[in-house]
């Protein structure tokens, strides 16, 4: 690796830094200087005023709020995020119950959201101007704008309701214990088919338009048509050529796209009931729970620069050439 390389590796990490250290910080200022005392529920009226103080202090909030902001630093550069007001417990720990949900929906979704979109792509592309072309087009269009939520309660009519063939809500089933290693795999997969195609659907249809315009871009190119006069195959073309040429938008699209997703898909998880990061951090913000809040805020924002990251070495490794606008 070249100075050059690594002097720009240096100033994207230490930009990502920047970034996680604004996030937190203004998260702390909003939902400290918001309404709301976080201890109140735990205190009666029949508490003496200093056994309240002390309630107050056990949350850490009974300082001034440079020295709550000042520890809280102090506490975040150890990794140490805290104790949770409505778990009593450790933030990080909490969280770890919560993370895999969030973790199996993020990969498997941008995995479906990326192969729909391009296969259908293809089918699209052949069969240009036709009817099959129009259909998925303006069906794209549909689905893209369609909310989540109405999404959501859609398929849980159809499937659930009316087919009666999927469960509605949960992550597994109340006798998942008694299942065998593959029925458990099976139970969990059956909860999960709904809400991926919840999350999938509105992405894959972004996808399909992002790679049906790249690849008929760049098959319109002159070096693809004297490839094709050279006696080339159509399908080592794409692979090798068309395809690599036109990943450069998807790959950024598909970066941020997965950060979203792993920083928590709160309106599928309370749609079918799954105890991801999304629920979590809603639930930390109505119930007051500062270091949970702030722990989650922090996890998304990671997990969308180190998305964005991965996707830009993606292409990195494709064309080596965009190096210093990737990492610029």
């Amino acid at each position: 690796m070249t100075k050059e390389k690594l002097y720009l590796i240096l100033k994207r990490l230490i930009s990502s830094l920047l970034i996680l250290f604004l996030v937190i910080t203004l998260v702390f200022i909003l939902i400290r200087i918001s309404p709301g005392d976080p201890s109140l529920k735990y205190i009666s009226p029949k508490l003496s005023p200093e056994l309240a103080q002390e309630v107050r202090k056990s949350f850490n909030i009974d300082e001034p709020i440079f020295f709550q902001y000042i520890n809280f630093l102090k506490n975040i550069f150890t990794g140490n995020f805290g104790i949770s007001y409505e778990y009593r417990m450790p933030v990080l720990k909490v969280i770890s119950e919560f993370m895999p949900v969030t973790l199996m929906l993020a990969l498997f979704s941008i995995i479906i959201q990326l192969l729909i979109g391009y296969y259908v792509a293809l089918i699209s592309i052949r069969r240009k101007d036709g009817f099959i072309d129009k259909l998925f087009k303006k069906s794209s269009i549909i689905l893209y704008v369609t909310p989540g939520f109405v999404l959501g309660l859609i398929l849980v009519f159809l499937f659930a309701v009316q087919l009666d063939s999927l469960p509605s809500s949960g992550f597994k089933s109340i006798y998942y214990d008694d299942l065998s290693f593959i029925g458990k795999i099976k139970d969990i997969a059956s909860h999960l088919i709904l809400p991926l195609l919840t999350l999938s659907l509105p992405g894959a249809a972004l996808f399909f338009n992002y790679f049906r315009d790249g690849i008929e871009d760049i098959m319109n190119k002159d070096f693809v048509l004297y490839l094709k006069a050279s006696g080339f195959s159509d399908k080592i073309i794409l692979r090798k050529h068309i395809l690599p040429n036109s990943l450069k938008p998807i790959l950024s699209v598909a970066g941020i796209e997965l950060g979203f997703l792993l920083s928590g898909t709160l309106v599928t998880e309370v749609i079918f009931s799954l105890p991801g990061m999304g629920r979590l951090m809603i639930a930390s913000i109505l119930s007051r729970d500062f270091p949970m809040v702030i722990a989650c805020a922090f996890i998304s924002a990671l997990f969308i620069i180190l998305s964005n990251f991965i996707f830009d070495l993606i292409k990195v490794k494709i064309d080596r050439r965009i190096w210093k606008e990737i990492l610029s």
